[in-house]
């Protein structure tokens, strides 16, 4: 379990004792109940990670609500966004191994993160990670709900596929950016689950190289 969940499950559980003691015990059954539901909700369960080369995992556990091409900071990749609603694991994790090179935190908007404007608007954590010659970015988005990202590394951190990294408070949004030549393994519609579900498998450079690719390709399946 999350550290925060023994701060919420504990501070009600005594909140309800209190309760019970100075009023009714009846009165008591409601902080029980928000007490019950903040150690369920910041769970962190372990997770089989896959150990295939060049495979990108899901961040994030949710429900993969878009699947397409953008263009971000001049270059065109493809993009993955991964809804997670308060009754989905809501720790993170690093979608590829290798280095942190860039931490970026933005100031934003409190938008329902199954709003397209979402990805832009909101407040939100952008990270990328450099591992094996390519380069992922993803980013924690909060959502109406969402009031705080936690992003425990630094620039200069080594991290693994699959390894914990962060959390999101309460409903939110994660968006995975990665090679548009990557081969994507995932649709909307699907729910996958953090370190655990591969959302991609990137293509070696070398082989693009000697393929001519063209960065106005789309995603393939």
């Amino acid at each position: 379990m999350v550290r925060d969940g023994y701060y919420y499950g504990l501070g009600l559980l005594a909140a309800a004792l209190a309760v019970g003691w100075f009023t009714r015990p009846a009165w008591g059954v409601i902080p029980v109940l928000l007490a019950l539901f903040f150690l369920w909700f910041f769970r962190d369960p372990e997770r089989v990670v896959p150990g295939e080369a060049g495979l990108v995992v899901s961040p994030a556990d949710g429900k993969v609500t878009d699947v397409s091409l953008v263009t971000e900071d001049g270059e065109r990749r493809a993009r993955i966004s991964i809804f997670l609603s308060v009754f989905d694991v809501h720790v993170n994790r690093s979608p590829i191994t290798g280095v942190v090179s860039d931490v970026r935190y933005r100031r934003g908007r409190f938008l329902n993160a199954m709003n397209e404007a979402s990805a832009e608007q909101n407040e939100q954590n952008v990270v990328r990670v450099e591992g094996d010659g390519q380069t992922v970015v993803f980013k924690q988005i909060a959502g109406m709900l969402a009031r705080r990202i936690v992003f425990d590394k630094k620039v200069g951190d080594g991290v693994e596929r699959g390894q914990r990294v962060g959390l999101i408070k309460f409903g939110s949004r994660v968006d995975v950016l990665f090679d548009a030549a990557a081969r994507v393994q995932v649709k909307v519609g699907d729910q996958v689950r953090g370190g655990a579900s591969v959302l991609a498998q990137l293509q070696p450079r070398d082989r693009l190289a000697a393929a001519g690719y063209a960065a106005t390709e789309r995603p393939r399946p």
